[in-house]
């Protein structure tokens, strides 16, 4: 039973990514192009990773989680009022993030893999973190709701409490709620000033 839960949040992940590029081109939301470009990449690495050590069922949040992001990633490029403005550190945070992907290459270990998968993913995020805290009005946190629904769900599935079944989805929940919180108080604080 708790297999199918997996794939509900597989839904609801999708559904929240469709409702934040409806938010998108409702000029509502402003996704970073860096980050949601390499929030795509680290969660395929971490899901082949996964997969090489015979982890099924868990594996697809992940999934998910890197699938989610490419769509919007997809969008922004066609969409003008996406954020464009990039500084030095965005910059910084991609070339982190694409040292933590080419460290992974190099090692080949699939624990290696994971761990620099979600120090790429944290280095993808951080300017859509400052962003959301900056500028709370460019984003919405309706995809990262349905993500951080996703990535729960992996918890019901779990078969062996490894490293590689827990490493990633533990980030992935936990960026998730940071994310939604820098969004939600963000907005609040604007409000009150």
């Amino acid at each position: 039973m708790w297999k199918y839960l997996v794939i509900l949040g597989a839904i609801v992940s999708f559904t929240g990514v469709l409702l934040y590029i409806r938010e998108v081109f409702r000029w509502k939301a402003k996704p970073n192009k860096v980050s949601w470009l390499l929030w795509s990449v680290a969660p395929m690495i971490a899901t082949v990773a996964a997969l090489s050590q015979w982890v099924r069922r868990s594996v697809l949040p992940v999934f998910m989680s890197g699938f989610a992001p490419f769509l919007v990633f997809l969008v922004s490029l066609f969409v003008k009022q996406s954020y464009r403005k990039l500084s030095y550190f965005d910059y910084i945070c991609w070339a982190l993030s694409l040292l933590a992907l080419l460290l992974w290459g190099i090692t080949k270990n699939p624990n290696i893999a994971i761990i620099f998968a979600i120090l790429s993913d944290f280095a993808a995020a951080t300017p859509t973190l400052k962003k959301s805290w900056q500028h709370p009005d460019s984003e919405s946190p309706i995809g990262f709701i349905g993500g951080l629904f996703n990535a729960t769900t992996a918890f019901f599935v779990l078969q062996s409490f490894s490293f590689a079944e827990l490493a990633f989805p533990i980030y992935l929940v936990v960026i998730d709620i940071t994310l939604i919180s820098f969004i939600i108080l963000g907005r609040k604080s604007k409000k009150q000033k």
